[in-house]
Order: structure tokens, then sequence, then C-alpha cells
């Protein structure tokens, strides 16, 4: 274990307050950290690197459970790093959020009874940033509460002035490279928000909507197709069947009557259509639909809009003029009265996209967008990882990447907004078209415009791990702090963010990909396991939960339940659990300060040592080298739990206990405790630091004299083992296990004192008598001592005389009664399990409630059992 980075000093005098009040000490010591620098990184300094950025937060947000999490996971390994002597930069920054932005502005803007379109691009935008300044950034002084170790001075976003460089550079360059394009497709439109948005903006959910059948043609060449949007029929072009399907083969190639309009279609074959689902016959329209738009393009249909931005008819005739929704019934209901109306099935659930920020139903429509080619960038986005330079973590997730990244397609990278990074393409009045990278002047004079569209937001967080640094210039920064450590995300977002950083990393920085690792970890959700959503009534504020308990005490519990690329549940009881472990680090460190605590001098010769003193220090080095090496595999709920069975099990509950007549009798042995004590809370606090930075600091300080524990050294494993007092202090936890489990069975309080004789001659227990009897409340056998029952454990034998404090014919008699109730239990359960009637019809979760009863009502006559066998006759 390394020293202290600051030469240790004795412990200050002054106690510490019997009760730890978090609120009081959290905001000051975070402060403090910020103004000394603790958290700022050096691109001069000759230590290693180690860098993270922050998935940066929608400027509009707050904190949420799911940031709170992430958040722990990054801060407790850049503190680890920090500790070791890494040059550590983790990166904050906040995404300028460009759909969600604009509506909380153009919200604001309608309690004024105006729209955007009254200010004007310039001004509203004016307005955004106006917002922006005012009430943007809000979770930036939460992630202080949470205790972020971030270098805020460094502090970037999305819209700065050096990523709008960024941004307008790249673009530049793939546009140069041929990997932007403009063209016609067919992209999810949002007709509230007005503009295209990214599948990642789409949520899908299970609506109750109609399957409507019904008949194209006449005659013989009558063909049966289904849909949940009869209003998309207007723009029909085709109705398609498997090539190889013989109910249609003689109508292939044929025209046939579209119902509702003055148009006749062809019937074409195509393979995509699936013959074995529905009629085998599907209605094509490639405006409105984008499989439907990929046949159209097989056969060269023409696409026909049907509808414009918000969603409503445009197609000539009785429809016009409706929205989609008053469109369908009305189509249904003329279908019907033409009797073309096959089956109608209501209602129908299906999966349907919704729009993230206003929850409208989205619409897939043809429009004019523009493009990433992403076919070569995502193929070295692969290659990276199957070339081993980028680590997935954990493994199993590599599938799921590799899924997307080879199965991309081009991505469309403009919004229909006014608040974001404007496409810097011009375009003439002669049909020129001119893109401008961030040196170059516009082209200007009569006819010339700029594109109105904006990017996808997307777009300008796929380059945060190298923009954020300074790129394009060549910064000391870049050359230092790039490629990143390791990044840090939930799986969710690994087809989104994570793959488009992996794209554009890649292209921009000559091959070099923007991190080594990519640590995945689950969704926060409640304590059964349930999503956590405001229409289930279980979203929980993290910052309630800080106020009530401390802001360690959410972070002890995230971490606790961060198992890699696994959703972690939690409720509040969990997070009280944690106050209470908070609360045990206190209360020990106070006692340990009290009785001389010290970790002054050099560790004594383990050959001046008890064997309680060099069983904790073997302990200490494995726990030291347990949670280093979860630590490097992001195992952070399994280090959590190892640190928190050390320090409340064997460090508070076994090695305090068992220290405490050795601090009572004083003398040399007592003066190597206080030491050793010292020691083992020293590295015990540093080893929790990175996950409860606020009560460690406290207390680290306030132990050893250090200026703070957050630039403390990390502790190393020295290689100090000792097997054969950790096999000793085992065999006498064993007697103390045992003989309290006894005294519990015969009802005994944990206070009453009970004459016992304790066989120790010639045992390495002899040594731990003191201990041994007060911890387990044993008064020395004295005159008239009668041995009532006698417990052989661990080869020693503890006579207990019980006579004057167990009426043993009424114990005999409850002990009687319990034994058989528990045999009444167990016989009912065999007769449940032994019916095969009972069994077929009962659900499986009553079937393992009865084995569940089964199991414990055995456990308990053997318990019962055992107690009546160790009861001295009356």
């Amino acid at each position: 274990m390394t020293e202290n980075s600051q030469q240790p000093q004795p412990a200050p005098t002054t106690e510490l307050p019997t009760q730890y009040t978090p609120a009081e000490v959290e905001g000051q010591l975070y402060e403090r950290w910020v103004e000394r620098g603790y958290f700022e990184a050096d691109a001069k300094s000759d230590k290693p690197p180690y860098t993270v950025v922050i998935p940066p937060p929608n400027v509009t947000g707050s904190l949420h459970l799911g940031h709170a999490f992430e958040h722990t996971l990054i801060d407790a390994l850049t503190r680890r790093k920090r500790m070791q002597g890494y040059e550590t930069l983790w990166q904050p920054g906040m995404d300028h959020a460009g759909i969600a932005t604009q509506n909380v502005v153009e919200r604001e803007l309608g309690k004024e009874g105006k729209s955007r379109h009254d200010l004007g691009r310039e001004a509203f935008v004016e307005r955004v940033w106006q917002w922006k300044g005012e009430s943007g950034g809000q979770i930036s002084g939460q992630m202080r509460r949470l205790g972020d170790g971030v270098a805020w001075s460094r502090e970037r976003f999305t819209m700065d002035e050096g990523l709008s460089q960024a941004v307008q550079t790249i673009f530049k360059r793939l546009y140069g490279d041929e990997l932007i394009y403009r063209a016609e497709r067919i992209i999810n439109w949002c007709p509230r928000c007005l503009t295209a948005i990214s599948d990642i903006e789409v949520e899908y959910q299970d609506d109750d909507g109609e399957l409507v059948s019904m008949k194209y043609g006449d005659g013989d060449e009558t063909i049966v197709v289904a849909t949940t949007r009869a209003e998309t029929m207007l723009g029909d072009t085709a109705v398609a069947v498997h090539p190889e399907d013989e109910r249609y083969k003689h109508l292939v190639g044929k025209q046939i009557k579209l119902p509702l309009t003055d148009r006749s279609i062809p019937v074409v074959a195509d393979e995509h259509v699936d013959p074995e689902f529905g009629t085998g016959a599907v209605k094509v329209t490639p405006a409105h639909d984008p499989n439907d738009f990929e046949i159209g393009q097989r056969h060269g249909l023409p696409s026909i809009a049907v509808m414009d931005e918000h969603a409503v008819i445009t197609a000539h005739g009785p429809f016009q003029g409706l929205d989609r929704l008053e469109a369908r019934s009305a189509i249904v209901a003329a279908l019907r009265a033409e009797g073309r109306i096959v089956a109608e099935k209501r209602p129908y659930v299906h999966s349907v996209g919704h729009c993230s920020r206003c929850k409208t139903t989205i619409e897939p429509r043809l429009s004019m967008q523009w493009w990433v080619k992403v076919g070569p960038l995502a193929k070295a986005a692969g290659d990276a990882v199957r070339d081993g330079k980028v680590k997935i973590h954990p493994q199993e997730m590599e599938k799921r990447y590799f899924d997307w990244v080879d199965n991309l397609h081009d991505w469309c990278i403009s919004r229909q907004l006014w608040w974001g990074h404007r496409i810097p393409v011009w375009y003439g009045p002669e049909g020129e078209v001119v893109c401008v990278g961030p040196d170059e002047e516009p082209p200007s004079g009569e006819g010339w415009r700029q594109d109105p569209d904006v990017l996808d937001t997307w777009f300008s967080s796929g380059l945060w791990p190298f923009s954020t640094l300074g790129w394009p210039e060549q910064t000391e920064s870049l050359a230092k702090f790039y490629p990143n450590s390791v990044l840090v995300t939930g799986y969710d977002i690994l087809f989104f963010w994570v793959a488009r950083m992996m794209m554009f990393g890649l292209y921009a920085m000559d091959g070099t990909p923007p991190f080594h690792t990519i640590a995945l970890h689950g969704m926060v959700r409640d304590q059964n396991g349930k999503k956590m959503s405001k229409s289930f009534g279980n979203v929980v504020n993290p910052l309630d939960w800080m106020d009530k308990y401390g802001s360690d005490a959410l972070r002890f519990t995230l971490a606790r339940g961060a198992n890699p690329g696994v959703d972690v549940p939690i409720g509040e009881d969990w997070v009280q659990g944690s106050r209470n472990f908070a609360n045990k680090i206190w209360n020990a460190t106070r006692f340990a300060l009290m009785n001389g605590a010290t970790v002054e001098g050099p560790l004594p010769d383990a050959s001046r040592m008890s064997s309680t003193d060099r069983w904790i220090l073997s302990r200490l080095n494995s726990v030291v080298a347990e949670v280093d090496a979860y630590y490097e595999d992001y195992q952070f709920a399994k280090l959590s739990d190892a640190l928190f069975h050390f320090a409340w099990d064997e460090v508070f509950d076994w090695y305090v206990e068992l220290s405490k007549t050795t601090f009572q009798a004083g003398g040399e042995a007592a003066e190597v405790s206080q030491r050793v004590l010292g020691e083992v809370l020293d590295v015990s606090l540093r080893l929790l630091h990175p996950v409860v930075p606020f009560v460690t600091e406290t207390l680290w300080t306030t132990l050893t004299g250090g200026e703070s524990v957050v630039i403390a050294e990390w502790p190393t494993d020295s290689g100090f083992r000792d097997a054969d007092a950790e096999r000793e202090i085992g065999t006498v936890q064993s007697v103390i296990t045992e003989v309290r489990r006894f005294r519990a069975d015969q009802g005994l309080q944990p206070g009453q004192r009970v004459p016992a004789r304790l066989t120790l001659a010639g045992s390495a227990l002899a040594a731990h008598e003191a201990a041994v009897r007060q911890l387990l409340r044993l008064q020395p056998e004295g005159d008239g001592f009668a041995a009532t029952a006698t417990l052989p454990v661990a080869g020693v034998e503890v006579a207990l005389d019980l006579s004057g404090v167990i009426d043993f014919a009424a114990e005999r008699k409850r002990l009687a009664k319990d034994l058989a109730a528990a045999e009444k239990e167990k016989a009912q359960a065999n007769a449940k399990l032994g019916n095969e009637a009972f069994l077929a019809k009962a659900p499986d979760h009553v079937v393992d409630k009865i084995r569940g009863r089964l199991t414990k009502a055995d456990e308990d006559i053997a318990r019962i059992t055992t107690q009546l066998e160790n009861l001295p006759e009356a």
C-alpha cells in the first residue's frame, strides 16, 4: 500500500461531530475542490493521459437518475485515475438539442401570443441564445451537487464558435469526398415540429388502430390489400405480390382500378412481399412508406405525395383539406359505401412511431434532404472493433454493434429548424451549389441564398471527442488527450451517438478511433425492474434523494447496482441503506480517532503485531487487489460490494470489536493496533473515495491531516498476506457466530450475561479469550457453575450455564409447539405438491410459493429439533 501523497501528519485533535450531516459539508467541499483546481487537466503535463468525455446532456435538461448513474460511474473512474497519477481530463459540456430547445422557446413565445415566424429567423435565434444564457444549463449546478469532478474551465457547448468551426470543417470535407449529398428520400417527419427527425427521436409504442382490408380492381382482376393507414391509398401507384405466388401470376403486369380515384395502377412482382402474410398482396405508396419507396425505385414507379407538412390531405377530390386521421375515417366510409371493404379489425394494436419531443404520430414522408453516405464510414467503424483497436465492454454487446454498423442506411442529417448549425451550402440563381468552409467567404450577390435547414444534433455531437479539444486546430490538448481512454454510455445509444463518433473520429483523425474502450451500462429502473416513466408515476428526482440522504448515498446505491450492460433497479430503501453505510463509516472513524488510531510513522513490523492485526492487513491487501481488478473490468457493482462488506463486516464489525479489549488494556499492543487501525482506515477511505467522495474527504483529512483525498495516492497491494492469521481469525469468527446463534435460538437478549467455561488450552484462540468473552457477554464460570449446554465449535468447547437464565420447562413447551406448527405446515405443503390436479391448474408462481413454504418448514424443523436436543431437561 502506498504512502499518502502528502507527508503524514498527526491526526488533528479536533473530534468529529457525533453525526454526519451531508448538507453541511457537501457544497463547501465541492467548491473547495474546484477552487484548488483538482479537476483541471494540463496538456503540458508529462503524466500519462486519461480522458473521458461527458455524454453531453441537453441544454434543456435537468439531472435525472440516468444522468446521476452514468456520471457516478465516470466520476469513480476519473477520481481513481487521478489518484493513480494520470493527467485526468473529464471533459464537460452540453448539447444545443435542436428540436427540444426550439420547442421550449417556441412555447415561451406562444405565451406571448407570438410564433417564431413573427420574429423572423435572426431574431428568433437571438431569443434562443438569450434563453440559453438565462435558463439553459441548469444541469451544470446539479452536476456539482452530485460531485462530478469535471474540468469546468474546459466546458464546451455544441454551438460554441470553436465547435461550429469543427462542424463546418467536417461538412466541407465530407462534401468534397462525395460522402454528403442531397436527395429525395423517405424520412421520419413530425407534423407538429415540422421537421425531419432521426431514428433515435422516434419512440415506438403500441397504439389501438384499425386494420382495413379493401378490394382493388374489378371482376377477375380483383385483389385484396390490407392497411392501417387507409388515407395513403390516395397515393398508391402499384400493388405488389411475390414473383412465385401462383395466385397472382395472371395479374402481374396488368393495370387495375384504384378505388376513389380516376387512376389505374399496375400489379408488380417483388421479392420483398411475404406471400404467407395476409393476402400476400400489398399496396405500394412510394411517397409515404420507406419499404414502398424501395419497391417504387426498383420498378420505376411514380411517387405521389398526398399530404402536406402538416399531414393534411392535398390530393384533389373530396378528401382534400382533411387531417390525415379525419381522412382515414372518411376514406374507409367511402370505400364501404362502394362495397370495397372486405374486413375491418378494431381495435388493432400495432407499433406506431411518435416524435419523442411532442408525442405526435410520425408520418413517413418523401422529402428532399441532406444525407451522409455512411457505407465507407460504417465499414471503418466496424473494422476498428473487429481489429481490436476499440474494445466493447461487455463483449457480448459487440454483436449488437456489428448488426447495426454493418447494416446502416444513409443518414439524413438535415432538419427543418432555425436553431442549430445551419447547412453551409449556398444556391445560386443559375442552379449553382457551393459548399463553404469555415475560412471561406460565402458567395454573394443577387439570387444567392443559403440552405435554410440546420444539421441534426447528432452531427455535431458525433465530433465531441475531438472538437472539444480544439480540432480542426492541432492543439496541445488534442495531441495530449485524444483519443479518449474510455467512453462510458448507455447501450441504448450504442447505435446512434457511439456509431457516429466512431465514424467521424476515424474519418477526421486519420484512422485513430475516438476511444480505446466503449463501456456500456444499462438503464436505471424502479425497484421492481419497471421502466421509469411519468405515465407510470415512478419517476424519481435524484435531487430529492440527495437532499434527504446525501449525494454519497445516491452514488453508492447506483454504483452498487451497476453490472456491465445490465439494467439497474433502484428504490428509496436502498438509498437509505447506503446512507446508513456512510453513517457507519463516520461512526467507526470517530471511534478510531477517540481510541488513538494514527497514520503517523511506518507500520510496525509484523512480528510485533497480533494475529488480529496481521489478519486485517492481509485482508486489506487482498481487497486492494480485488478492487483494482474490478475497476479494470468496469465491474462497479462488484467493487462496491467488496468495499461495503470489507468495511462494514471485516473492519467495523470484526476488527474494531476484536481490538476493543486491546485498546482498553493499553501498552505496546494497543499502540501497534492503533497504527494498524489508522492504516486500515486510511487505505479504506482512499479506496472508497471515488464512489463516495464527500464523506471520505471529511474523514480522511481529519484522520491523516492531509490536504485532500482527491489528490492522495491510490492504494497498491503491498503483497502482504498471512494465511495463518486469516485461518485463526476465521476460527474466532466461527466460534462467536455459532454461540451468538445458539443464544438467539434460546431467546437470550444480546446484552444478557451468561456464565461460561471456554476450553481453549493449546488453541490459537487462547489469545482471544478476553475478546470472545466480551463479544459474547460471557462471564467467568465462578462457584456453583453447572454446564447446562455444551457447544463444540471449530475444535473449541464452549460450556454455558443457563440455569437461572432460562425456564427450561417453559422453553421446551414453547419449542414443542413451534415444532408441531412447522410439521403441520410441511404436511400441508406436501399434500398440495403431491396433488396432480392442483399442479396442473395452479399458476407457476403459486406452485413456487408452496415449494418455498416447504423449504422453510424443513429448515424450521431442523432448527427447532437442534434447539430441543441442546436444551437441558427441566
